[in-house]
């Protein structure tokens, strides 16, 4: 965690903010629900809408579109009305939120995408290409050459680069809290409040989560399949709701211990989805289908931790994970036809160990 936030305003411009900063004063209440006063994130929410269209574009392939190379482009960027969105996103955009590192990442897997969907009815075999279909005839996956699934790589890849990087990467660390906190703009609050309901609106749920589940997205929706095995819901919507009070009674010190929750949860819930989808991957080693579409669930997973900045495992951890599951660390150069299940139980065993799992209950996650 940056020591510029948790000085509780130490460094903080301003003596006025110094003084509000460290607060002890936690009288006030905070509700059971996101229902505060001046919320607004319908950017978030609009590049949340943005990605399932996406994907769902991708995903396509399956029933014989050939994926068009510019739409994917426009999509990406939201350009002009080559996008050819269901929604209306207005001039938001993806490629623009994407960690600056990464964004060319996501175009060449856009541009391989397109390349291949062009054929693609064709059967998938090692260096070639095509559709893969899971042996009881279930399930069909549009894959590289290489046995990667374009679709959720691509998918599950920005929900790192993109959604983990801005909620826990941008909004919650110095650069977006330590700002004004006293000038009210009407429908958004403070520069404060409107950056932490950003944060929020990343997280992909509604407001009364978690009593209420219906149309939980991305983040959120992983979350609360954690939930029975870790209990993620309840404390990362606890402390979206006292951070966001705490700001409102400029009790920053308790707005610091908040975003240190949850950081640190959502760093939990990417570490154990990404072995939940090894987990997978082992239980069906013998389908290849099945195989590759968990193992790029499983990348994916654990290359969203790099964005967490609070996260237990560093970006090195991550790479060399992801080398064990693909033999490499970059999405285009792994190859998922050569994994065997020693890697699969080695990258495992890594994880559980930078996280500090009960190895027995992780095999179950």
């Amino acid at each position: 965690m940056n020591f510029t936030r948790k000085s509780c305003g130490l460094l903080l411009i301003g003596i006025f903010l110094f003084v509000t900063s460290c607060k002890d004063d936690n009288s006030y209440a905070v509700p059971n629900t996101y229902n505060f006063d001046n919320v607004a994130y319908s950017g978030q929410t609009d590049r949340l809408g943005m990605l399932a269209e996406l994907k769902s574009y991708i995903g396509s392939v399956t029933d014989g579109v050939v994926l068009d190379a510019g739409r994917l482009a426009a999509m990406y960027s939201n350009e002009s009305n080559l996008a050819q969105w269901t929604g209306t996103y207005g001039s938001k955009q993806m490629r623009d939120k994407t960690d600056g590192g990464q964004q060319l990442v996501f175009d060449a897997l856009l541009n391989a995408a397109a390349a291949d969907s062009d054929g693609a009815a064709a059967v998938a075999t090692q260096g070639t290409p095509g559709l893969v279909t899971s042996l009881d005839g279930e399930k069909v996956y549009f894959v590289n050459a290489n046995g990667v699934e374009y679709a959720q790589i691509i998918e599950k890849g920005l929900m790192g680069a993109l959604i983990m990087h801005q909620q826990t990467g941008i909004y919650l660390e110095p650069g977006r809290m330590d700002v004004d906190n006293s000038t009210v703009i009407d429908g958004e609050g403070t520069e404060m409040e409107h950056h932490f309901d950003e944060s929020f609106g990343y997280f992909g749920v509604p407001i009364d989560f978690p009593t209420n589940t219906d149309g939980v997205r991305f983040w959120g929706d992983y979350c609360n399949d954690r939930n029975e095995d870790l209990n993620t819901n309840t404390p990362i919507m606890n402390a979206y709701l006292s951070g966001r009070a705490a700001i409102s009674n400029n009790d920053l010190r308790t707005r610091d211990e908040q975003i240190d929750i949850i950081q640190e949860q959502m760093d939990i819930v990417a570490a154990s989805t990404a072995i939940h989808y090894i987990n997978s991957a082992i239980s069906n080693f013998n389908d290849n289908a099945r195989r590759f579409h968990a193992l790029s669930e499983a990348v994916a997973f654990y290359y969203a931790c790099q964005f967490n900045p609070d996260a237990k495992a560093s970006v090195a951890d991550v790479n060399a994970v992801l080398t064990q599951l693909g033999g490499n660390s970059n999405f285009m150069d792994m190859n998922f036809y050569n994994t065997t299940l020693a890697n699969l139980e080695s990258a495992r065993a890594d994880i559980v160990a930078q996280y500090g799992f009960d190895a027995n209950a992780a095999s179950q996650f």
